[in-house]
């Protein structure tokens, strides 16, 4: 086997831990050779990872987690297709696009999927494992020789392939570019095709607007028109859903599948699972460890694809990747015994500029996890708000006991450390918050240095380690991988059953709805004018009444019992939509 050493270097402090402490333990280095050295270029740690022998002293012993050394699954054979540096992530293999087809790729965060992509989008140089210089496109070649990549590289090279990339960060857009969104199109509309697309993605509307005023679903959806204005043959979205609610992430959904309808090649990065499924046709699974190394799976059919990742077992490759498989049952309808109110509303009305917002009564009872489910700028956030007693309401009555409030947005320029920040809650709920939610390794990080999903993990846990009855989760999935989600569904069902709390959870993520939520309010109305809060409802009447709302059914999967799309007008859609059964439970 393979063996990988990485030195996180943001952690390693080698004048806080005496000098090389990890240099000093080696049993290598103790034998006179020098498997643990400084790097003269930065004084972090640097590890020989021919001499290394994975003793795994090392990594205990750093006192700021900064070491990691693993062995590499045998079927890694050949060099990395990418390394980063030396003790540095690498990455294994890329995804093949097919023209006529959808391609989706599904994995965790931090295991290179962005950098696969960024190498297929010709905008980043692959070194085939050696940093200190770029391959050359014949090196490049010849790693692929005799697999299709090969001619997908040789059409690249005679530029009879041209890619679009959507990025992943499209808040990023903002500070960029300014100026109104019709000009950033504009600049992108090599086919002529700016009224059509616009009008497909619905955003005719802010046209006129300015780039830096428009909200984060319209700025993905922008995005995705600027990507797909190119002339292209291959196009690559990364996570093309991020803000949208679930009607919308229908439509950019259908829109992807009709490039790929006009003989494009498309490759789409997708954690909504639902969705993902919905518009791919085929699917390479990523597996790996987070920030160490990334593997590329081969191409498989999306059910079986979909499937094998939620077993973690590939079997072609006849390789475990998750020591457990996530599954799915048939949810229970349990009764409470008593019922005992956290919250209760009756005839709320609030006038927010243009927007109206009424709620004409409902109550939440002790242990219930309810799912709030509707289109953006319905008021879902305002109704959070309401019962946060954040803002007060014009009429009527909204009464909660101690409430805990997660926000829908997450920013923090603090340089406090994620330890200190969280100190109650690794005390308190060490087992239920801290390990299932994978905060133990950004302990020694500043939040003002977190990524998006890892600033919401810590969120999330703050919340939920609060002394409260009834805890408010706006929107916990935004930027979490499949795993990361169904970990905090978990997490959030044994805390309502150990500690006797309910909890409120806005999402757009069905799937990560149809594992945790046992109720559903359904917020229908017309966006940004008017939003009418209805339930809650049983989970099959409320999710019925929601995929009615959106025209679409669901069966589930038979052997995983994951939620599945049935096809527009198929002979499953037709017979569930006349019996009225729109989601099967």
């Amino acid at each position: 086997m393979t063996r990988i050493a990485i030195i996180e270097r943001e952690k390693c402090q080698p004048a806080r831990c005496g000098n090389y402490l990890c240099a000093k333990v080696c049993p290598v280095n103790r034998m006179g050779k020098e498997c643990i050295t400084a790097n003269p270029t930065d004084t972090k740690a640097r590890i020989d990872e021919k001499l290394c022998t994975g003793c795994g002293i090392c990594p205990k012993r750093c006192p700021f987690e900064a070491i990691i050394v693993i062995n590499l699954p045998e079927v890694l054979k050949k060099e990395p297709i990418h390394r980063f540096g030396e003790n540095q992530f690498e990455l294994f293999g890329l995804p093949f696009p097919l023209f006529h087809k959808v391609v989706g790729l599904i994995g965790r965060n931090g295991i290179g999927k962005s950098t696969a992509l960024k190498i297929l989008a010709n905008m980043l140089k692959p070194n085939l494992g050696n940093w200190k210089k770029e391959a050359s496109f014949e090196d490049v070649k010849k790693y692929f020789a005799g697999t299709e990549m090969f001619n997908f590289l040789e059409k690249l090279e005679k530029e009879e392939i041209k890619v679009s990339y959507k990025p992943q960060q499209v808040d990023m857009i903002p500070k960029q570019f300014k100026g109104k969104v019709k000009e950033l199109l504009q600049h992108a509309n090599e086919g002529g095709r700016l009224g059509e697309i616009t009008s497909r993605l619905l955003i005719t509307d802010v046209l006129d607007s300015n780039i830096n005023e428009i909200s984060g679903g319209e700025l993905q959806r922008v995005a995705i028109a600027a990507a797909s204005l190119k002339k292209a043959n291959l196009y690559i979205f990364d996570e093309p859903t991020s803000y949208l609610d679930i009607k919308q992430r229908m439509l950019v959904s259908e829109f992807i599948g009709t490039l790929a309808a006009e003989g494009k090649a498309v490759i789409v990065v997708e954690h909504d699972l639902i969705v993902l499924d919905h518009m791919s046709e085929l699917v390479h699974i990523m597996y790996g460890q987070e920030g160490v190394y990334g593997v590329v799976s081969g191409i498989k059919g999306v059910r079986e694809g979909i499937n094998s990742f939620l077993d973690g077992f590939l079997k072609e490759e006849n390789m475990r990747f998750r020591s457990y498989p996530i599954k799915f049952e048939k949810s229970q309808i349990v009764e409470k015994k008593e019922k005992v109110p956290v919250c209760s509303w009756s005839n709320v009305r609030k006038v927010l500029g243009q927007f109206h917002l009424q709620a004409e009564g409902g109550t939440v009872y002790q242990n219930e996890i309810i799912g709030i489910l509707g289109e953006n700028g319905t008021g879902k956030t305002t109704f959070m708000s309401l019962a946060a007693g954040l803002i007060k309401s014009d009429e009527g009555n909204l009464v909660t006991k101690k409430i805990a409030y997660k926000p829908q947005y997450l920013r923090t320029e603090s340089d406090e450390l994620v330890a200190v920040f969280l100190k109650e809650a690794i005390q308190k709920h060490h087992a239920q918050l801290i390990v299932p939610l994978g905060i133990e390794r950004l302990f020694s990080r500043k939040l003002s240095e977190l990524s998006g999903g890892e600033l919401q993990r810590v969120a999330i846990a703050n919340c939920l380690s609060q002394e409260a009855e009834l805890f408010l989760l706006d929107e916990p999935s935004a930027y979490l991988d499949v795993e990361q989600r169904l970990a905090v569904s978990k997490a959030i069902k044994h805390l309502t059953i150990e500690r006797d709390i309910s909890i409120l959870v806005v999402d757009h993520d069905l799937m990560f709805m149809d594992y945790l939520a046992e109720k559903i309010i359904v917020f229908s109305g017309q966006p940004g004018h008017f939003g009418k809060v209805e339930g809650p409802f049983p989970l099959q009447e409320g999710m019925n009444h929601f995929l009615k709302h959106l025209d679409i059914t669901f069966r589930r999967d038979k052997d995983t019992l994951r939620p599945r799309i049935n096809k527009k007008n198929s002979v499953l859609d037709r017979e569930q939509k006349e019996e009225g059964k729109y989601y099967y439970i």
